[in-house]
């Protein structure tokens, strides 16, 4: 089981871009995510091929299962 943080923030053309991070912390903290989003977007670090980020739009964890199988 794979999770992963994903950061989605509006750019400057009017597009979605987003940041994944690997293995979150658990229970997510809503305001330090909130928080880490704005000094992302305050520090103008960040562009994409749609611009800079300008907006935070919101985040999710995606919990993904891989089940694998050898096939012989």
């Amino acid at each position: 089981m794979a999770k992963t943080l994903e950061l989605m923030f509006g750019t400057e053309f009017g597009k979605t871009a987003r940041i994944a991070l690997d293995n979150p912390k658990e229970p997510v903290d809503e305001a330090a995510v909130k928080q880490a989003m704005e000094q992302i977007i305050a520090a103008d670090v960040f562009t994409s091929a749609s611009g800079r980020y300008v907006a935070s739009k919101g985040a999710r964890v995606i919990d993904r299962n891989v089940v694998e199988y050898e096939i012989v």
